[in-house]
């Protein structure tokens, strides 16, 4: 039996730690932890809580992904790709809903990575990624246009086509100094990497135009710029931990959002961890890093927290600034605890237009319309799950689209296995050339015995292949006394192909013909005889070479 894989790399980072290695990861953990806090703020309130909880999910979480995940460079909070899943249940199932759904998550993450699946995440087919995260991308830009623009209206859909009808209709309510609030957010963010590359440009931006907002409010009289403030009430006070009551209604109800949840957390962390890999020369642990980001999404919930994962952008800051080891993550909490303990009031003063351009910016960083536009040179099925995850994702919401792309996308993967495999027939004698696993001195021509056919089949038997064969033999055979089932290309067999095979001998015996199976492979001729094709054909009938399956042919027609 197989023991849990959880190694913290906490545990492995401050064996040999010295005064070197903990001074860049507390200069790196000070620098995240302010190119946290307009994001964590941002994300916050584009998911529909007040902007505290962005930054309790940073502090909570980001501790919690830092002491228990597989990577050592991992920084963890919220992130744009949770805002929609988040914005959705808070809208159907309220606070409580979500703060449930999301310790289902975190049951769900440490499940996955209790029973090893951290490598099997990878494998979800890249189109499905590009397609929703671009889908998140335009959700959050779409999002952000009413405060982007200043925009007063009566109704805001959840929709996506009724909130740009709504847009449109309400395209006179623009307030102009708003605008150029949100405009001159972008121009910094987008123009502050020239000036300096460590200096984050959404914090140099949220103080600028917040500084400007408050000038012209109190000298130039233009108080129509909304902030934080007008909108919530801050809090500094941290809350104290509660756990909601489950009901099963309420589970079951909330299941497929929490999966959602899980999954997305699963596929960002596990992406954010490998960049980071290759960047640092490290390896992380996929399924240590799984049970971490459960452990978060537990943790973060009972402090009035959202979900969150490892966030690829802070986590290259880590890197960029010298973070080598968790130390840096953790210190990144601490300092987001000191800014929410000493500094959150002055919150209330960011104009909305100003966050609005923050994650205007960030949608454009998330949508790799480049990755897109590449994908759809590629072949039919992988564009046909990538533009129809993509369009699910804004259309519907993130459940529906990555449950059906990730459907289509097993559809596609079962039909290119089958057309993988093939059943080709042999006649009057058997070229020995074509056979790669013989050797040069022994290369021969065998003869087919006369009511003898033989069949090939290449590569994995199952459902697709089972049923081709089982056609092709049954239906254009000429009734032989002997068909021989060359199976040396055979990596696996699956109980679907087991029950065609099956089938096929029986009906074969029905009609007064004998099977004989060639060219076995150990792993193969286990299953066959687990499942008691031993008794059903006769040991003899079950033979490692050509040679042999021709001389049982022999034998019988003989």
């Amino acid at each position: 039996m197989k023991t849990l894989d959880f190694k913290p790399k906490m545990a492995s980072a401050i064996r040999n730690y010295d005064r070197k290695t903990f001074m860049a990861d507390l200069m790196a953990g000070i620098i995240v932890g302010i190119v946290a806090l307009p994001l964590a703020i941002a994300f916050g309130i584009a998911s529909g809580v007040s902007p505290e909880k962005g930054i309790i999910t940073a502090i909570v979480a980001g501790f919690m992904i830092s002491t228990f995940g597989g990577s050592k460079v991992q920084i963890g909070g919220p992130t744009g790709a949770f805002i929609i899943i988040v914005y959705g249940i808070i809208q159907q199932y309220g606070m409580q809903g979500l703060t449930i759904a999301t310790l289902m998550a975190g049951v769900f993450l440490i499940l996955l990575g209790v029973l090893r699946l951290g490598t099997i995440i990878k494998y979800i087919p890249y189109p499905i990624v590009v397609g929703f995260t671009s889908g998140i991308a335009i959700t959050i830009f779409t999002t952000q246009i009413k405060d982007l623009l200043g925009m007063t209206m009566d109704e805001n859909p959840a929709d996506f086509i009724e909130k740009w009808i709504a847009y449109g209709r309400n395209i006179s309510n623009i307030d102009l100094w708003s605008t150029l609030m949100g405009l001159l957010s972008i121009l910094i963010i987008t123009l502050m990497p020239r000036v300096n590359k460590k200096i984050p440009g959404s914090l140099v931006a949220i103080i600028v135009v917040t500084i400007v907002a408050l000038l012209l409010k109190n000298y130039a009289g233009i108080s129509t710029i909304e902030t934080i403030g007008d909108r919530f009430s801050i809090s500094s006070q941290l809350p104290g931990a509660t756990v909601p009551e489950l009901t099963w209604d309420t589970i079951k109800g909330l299941a497929g959002p929490a999966m959602t949840i899980a999954i997305l957390g699963a596929i960002e962390s596990l992406l954010s961890a490998t960049v980071a890999d290759g960047v640092i020369g490290d390896h992380h642990n996929s399924n240590t890093e799984l049970i971490g980001q459960g452990l978060a999404n537990i943790a973060s919930p009972i402090f009035g927290g959202i979900p969150a994962t490892g966030a690829i952008a802070r986590t290259m800051t880590n890197i960029n600034n010298g973070g080598r080891t968790p130390i840096a993550g953790i210190v990144h909490a601490v300092v987001l605890l000191l800014i929410f303990l000493f500094l959150m009031p002055l919150a209330q003063y960011i104009p909305m237009a100003c966050l609005a351009g923050v994650l205007v910016v960030v949608s454009y960083g998330m949508s790799g319309w480049r990755s897109f536009l590449a994908m759809l040179k590629n072949p039919k099925s992988d564009v046909t799950v990538l533009v129809l995850t993509f369009l699910l994702t804004i259309i519907f919401d993130l459940t529906i689209a990555i449950e059906v792309g990730i459907i289509c996308a097993c559809l596609l993967f079962m039909r290119r296995m089958s057309e993988t495999s093939d059943v080709r027939a042999i006649y009057d004698e058997i070229d020995l050339n074509e056979d790669a696993d013989m050797e040069a001195g022994n290369l021969e021509h065998l003869t087919i015995p006369e009511h003898v056919e033989v069949y090939e089949i290449n590569g994995p038997y199952f459902f697709g292949a089972g049923n081709r064969a089982e056609e092709m033999m049954t239906r254009f055979g000429k009734h032989p006394k002997v068909r021989i089932i060359r199976m040396r290309k055979v990596p696996f067999i699956d109980s679907t192909g087991l029950h065609n095979l099956e089938n096929l001998c029986l009906m074969s015996q029905k009609e007064d013909i004998q099977i004989v199976l060639s060219g076995v492979n150990e792993k193969v001729e286990a299953v066959l005889m687990k499942n008691g094709f031993e008794k059903l054909l006769g040991r003899e009938n079950i033979c490692n070479h050509i040679d042999l399956a021709l001389a049982r042919a022999r034998e019988i027609v003989g």
